[in-house]
This record gives C-alpha cells, sequence and structure tokens, in this order.
C-alpha cells in the first residue's frame, strides 16, 4: 500500500469518526438531525440523567414551602409524591427525539409553525439561563461556605470570587464538551450525590413531626401554592426532553424511555421533597441552607454544602447544554459549542450582578415563576399535539421552513397559537404570584390555578387541530 492510501484512509476514517459522540470530546452536532449510524446508548442512560440533573436542594426548599402554606407533615408528602408523577409526561415527550434525531424545540415547530415558535424559543433561554444563574449562586454561596471552614480562604469578596469560578468552569466544561460528556457526568455524579442526600435523609427524617396537624387550614390556596411550587420542577423541563434522547436508536421504545427517565426523575425530586418537609415540621426553613444545615451533626455540615453545590451544578449543566440548542433554533448561525459561549457569559454576568452588585436573585426569582403564565399552555399545547401525532412527525420538514409542511399560514399555525392564547389568559386571570395577582384568585379563595392554563391550551388545541393534525401526520 502506498503512503498516499494510506493516507487516503486515515482521512477517510477521520472523516467517518468526526462526529462520533465520545465523553471528552466536543460534540459537533447540534438541532441537526443526528444520522442513524450514530445513534447509541439506551433508555437506561436517561435514568441518571434525570436522577442527578435533579439531585438539587431546590426540591428541599419546595418540599419546607409546602409546609409554609399550611400542609401538614402527610399533606405535604402527598403534594410532593403526585407532583413527581409528573415526570411521566416529561419523559414521554422525548420519544420525539428519537424519531425526529433533534431537538424539543424543533418538534414544537409542529404545534405552532416555524415562526409562531419563536417567541417561546426566546422565553424558554431566558428561563434556562435565569434559573443557571439562580443555581450557579446558590452552588457558589455554599462553596464559599465550605472554602472557609476548611481554612483556605479569609472569607469576602475574594473567597466568593474563587468559588465562583469554580463553579462556573465545573458547569461550563462538561456542557461545552456536549452529550456524551453531559451524560457522563449526571451519572457519576448522580452515585456521589445519591450517597450525599441519603444521609441527608436519615439525619431529616427520624425527627419529622409526622403527627402535628397542618399549622393553619391550607385550604384551597395553600394546596394549589404548594402543587405549584413542586409541579414547576418538572414543568421547567418540558422544552428540553428530546435533547437527551435524539441519539438513541430508533427502535427505542417508548415505554423503556419513559419508566427509566420518569423514575430517575420521580425517586430524586421526590427523596429531597420530603427531606425538606420533614425539615420544616422541625425547624425554620426561612433561610432553607441554614435551616436544614442546623438539624444535621457538626461533622456532617461540610459535607451538606458540598452536596448543596454538586446538586446545583448537576442541574445548570443541562439547562445551560439545551439553551445552546434553543439559540440554535432561534437561528444563531453558530456551532452548537460556540452558542453555548453566549449561554455562559449570560450566566457569568448575571451571577456577578447577584453576587457582588445587587440583590437581583428574589426579582429574577419572581420574573421567572411569572413566565410559568406562558410555559404552562406551552407545553398543554405541545403535549396535546404530541399525542395527536402520536409522536410521528416529519423530520424534514422540521428543518425546511418555507418548503415544508410546518409552515402553515406564513410561519403561524392559528390553531397552536389560538390555544396557546386561551391558555395564557386562563393563566393570567389566575395567577397568584408576586408580580401579578390575577382577577378571579380572590373569587377563587385565593387559589393559584395556573397550571391550569396547560389543560386549557391542550383542550382548545384539541378541538382546534385534531382533524388536520392527523389527516397530516405522516404514516408510522
Amino acid at each position: 500500500m502506498t503512503q498516499q492510501e494510506t493516507a487516503r484512509q486515515e482521512a477517510a476514517r477521520q472523516e467517518a469518526t468526526a462526529d462520533v459522540d465520545e465523553v471528552f470530546r466536543v460534540e459537533t452536532h447540534g438541532i441537526d438531525p443526528i444520522p442513524d449510524a450514530e445513534r447509541h446508548g439506551s433508555a437506561k442512560d436517561l435514568f441518571w440523567l434525570w436522577f442527578g440533573s435533579n439531585l438539587t436542594f431546590t426540591y428541599v426548599i419546595n418540599g419546607a414551602l409546602a409546609v409554609a402554606f399550611g400542609l401538614s407533615f402527610w399533606q405535604a408528602t402527598a403534594v410532593v409524591v403526585i407532583s413527581g408523577l409528573a415526570f411521566f409526561a416529561i419523559s414521554a415527550a422525548g420519544l420525539g427525539g428519537i424519531r425526529t434525531g433533534t431537538a424539543t424545540l424543533v418538534i414544537s415547530r409542529a404545534a405552532f409553525g416555524v415562526r409562531g415558535n419563536f417567541p417561546a424559543g426566546v422565553l424558554n433561554w431566558v428561563v434556562s439561563i435565569g434559573y443557571t444563574i439562580v443555581n450557579t449562586v446558590v452552588g457558589t454561596l455554599a462553596l464559599e461556605v465550605f472554602l472557609t471552614g476548611l481554612g483556605l480562604g479569609g472569607g469576602g469578596n475574594p473567597t466568593r470570587a474563587v468559588a465562583l469560578l469554580i463553579t462556573l468552569a465545573l458547569t461550563f466544561a462538561v456542557a461545552m464538551w456536549g452529550h456524551a460528556t453531559v451524560q457522563f457526568a449526571e451519572r457519576w455524579m448522580a452515585y456521589v450525590l445519591a450517597v450525599g442526600f441519603g444521609a441527608l435523609l436519615v439525619f431529616v427524617l427520624p425527627g419529622a413531626e409526622t403527627g402535628a396537624p397542618a399549622a393553619a387550614a391550607p385550604g384551597l390556596s395553600g394546596w394549589s401554592l404548594a402543587f405549584v411550587v413542586m409541579l414547576a420542577g418538572p414543568f421547567s423541563y418540558l422544552p428540553m426532553p428530546a435533547d437527551y434522547t435524539r441519539y438513541l436508536p430508533r427502535t427505542t421504545s417508548l415505554k423503556s424511555i419513559t419508566w427509566s427517565g420518569a423514575l430517575g426523575g420521580f425517586l430524586s425530586s421526590v427523596a429531597l421533597g420530603v427531606a425538606g418537609v420533614a425539615a420544616a415540621t422541625q425547624t425554620d426553613m426561612t433561610d432553607a441552607v441554614a435551616g436544614a444545615e442546623g438539624l444535621l451533626p457538626g461533622w456532617f455540615q461540610p459535607v451538606f454544602l458540598a452536596l448543596v453545590l454538586g446538586g446545583s451544578v448537576t442541574n445548570s449543566i443541562i439547562t445551560l447544554y439545551s439553551s445552546s440548542l434553543n439559540l440554535q433554533v432561534l437561528g444563531i448561525p453558530w456551532s452548537r459549542s460556540r452558542a453555548i459561549v453566549i449561554s455562559a457569559a449570560v450566566t457569568a454576568a448575571g451571577s456577578l450582578a447577584a453576587l457582588f452588585l445587587t440583590d437581583f436573585t428574589s426579582a429574577l426569582l419572581s420574573f421567572l415563576s411569572l413566565l410559568i403564565i406562558v410555559f404552562a399552555p406551552w407545553g398543554g399545547v405541545f403535549l396535546a399535539d404530541m399525542l395527536l401525532r402520536r409522536c410521528h412527525y416529519d423530520a424534514d420538514a422540521l428543518h425546511a421552513g418555507r418548503a415544508g409542511g410546518y409552515w402553515y399560514r406564513a410561519g403561524y399555525h392559528p390553531a397552536g397559537l389560538a390555544a396557546l392564547l386561551a391558555g395564557m389568559v386562563f393563566a393570567a386571570l389566575t395567577c397568584d404570584s408576586e408580580l401579578w395577582t390575577g382577577p378571579l384568585v380572590a373569587p377563587l379563595g385565593g387559589a393559584d390555578l395556573t397550571l391550569g392554563g396547560s389543560v386549557v391550551a391542550g383542550l382548545v388545541y384539541w378541538a382546534l387541530a385534531r382533524r388536520r393534525v392527523t389527516a397530516c401526520a405522516p404514516a408510522v
């Protein structure tokens, strides 16, 4: 064999493996469809992804809030468990990724139209970055206390700056490498975090006042607020499940991905939610980190701070990764690995502002919680469209723009947008948040029925689109 032939074969081999999805190798694919030859993995990978990414202290805070709304231990625990079942719907939505090989916010063009999908894409990017900032701030503060306790810093701004740099580096490096590295990191961090949070449960659960009555009659208001808080976690993932199933082989079954992903998210969210409920029956959880820390033995407190940091990072990794795909959906003409730099830069700037310039974390959380007025109805339309089509899409048309079947009328799907608007009106009328209280909240006894906007939007979409969607759906 000549030297030229050897060189040509080597070049061909490198070209054939250029897009292989490997750990610690920068992923080259973005929202472009993943070819069948490059599909790999199994449904069990989804268990570790959703299990690891939901081992976050946020669920402890949410469980504590359910008690603060007036629910007893068993009432709050029931809310935590029922809300965790929402991960079955989130996980099932990933089937679209298997059949199209692309991201969730590309698939949602089928429900809203190519142009009609754009506003939700913008808002989803804002939400992804907002929660990444919040997680980064929480992780940084925990790491700052951890470093100070070990005598590795004198406290104050210098230590906080180092903690922020470490937190951002851990998140950005994994998300930059891409899909395979994200799954790898979530799995191995899940092993460590599961042991640590398991110990947390052992320390907190025995002291729970399970027989104590509710602090006050929660009424419809307390119950509804508890469900809104607990369901916000699963709902926030609705625009991203296909991002993590698009590499799976087409033969992967709906049953397997639904159960694997759902069990992962359910187990971690429920375990930590119940820990928050138990802690709230024993101590003041207004400052959740300090409150939970006070229930732990002194030797375990540094470990607890490391758990808070680790949970923040695992959750930020998947939101930051999906944000880069989101930017491509919005038309940023960059590769996924370059687009993620934009998201990382905005995350860093927002975290700096929150930690050093002004305390806008509460305002940011209030703003993000208000966006459920949009995302609950968006989720209702998306899921209704998915059910009508039975997750069968014209993969080429999703990327074809004007030439594709999802262009509808000038890029907008009237049925999808009308249903979205109906759901948003209902959600706005029944929303009870710090920034907005709907006019129907008081007549409803203080109940927050924002999440009902998803049901309204889904039913309206079914009524308007069922004939057209089922007639146009590609053959199985």
